[in-house]
């Protein structure tokens, strides 16, 4: 039997919860920053489904509450408004479509 690829082991571990890349990266076994360049891929090959869409709540800051980063799906370093590098990881969750 062949091993899912991280891809589909992130699709899987979404489907079942929302969660950050931090725990995504701890339950799939792969670094964090891993997490976020499959997590584009993902969102891209959903992109095109009509059942399933890979959702995002963007970072936020945890000083000021800015949430409107440039890519939601980029670990940033600090917040552009208030220069805090105290900053909330997005939240991925895989939705799927009502029928």
């Amino acid at each position: 039997m062949e091993e899912a690829t991280t891809r589909q082991r992130l699709l899987d571990a979404l489907r079942e919860a929302p969660a950050t890349p931090r725990e995504l990266s701890k339950r799939v076994g792969v670094p964090t920053s891993v997490v976020y360049d499959h997590a584009r891929h993902v969102a891209r090959s959903l992109a095109n489904d009509d059942d399933e869409q890979l959702l995002v709540a963007p970072p936020e800051c945890k000083d000021c509450g800015f949430t409107g980063f440039d890519d939601p799906l980029a670990a940033p370093s600090r917040c552009p408004e208030c220069k805090c590098e105290r900053i909330a990881e997005p939240q991925l969750v895989v939705e799927t479509a009502e029928q």
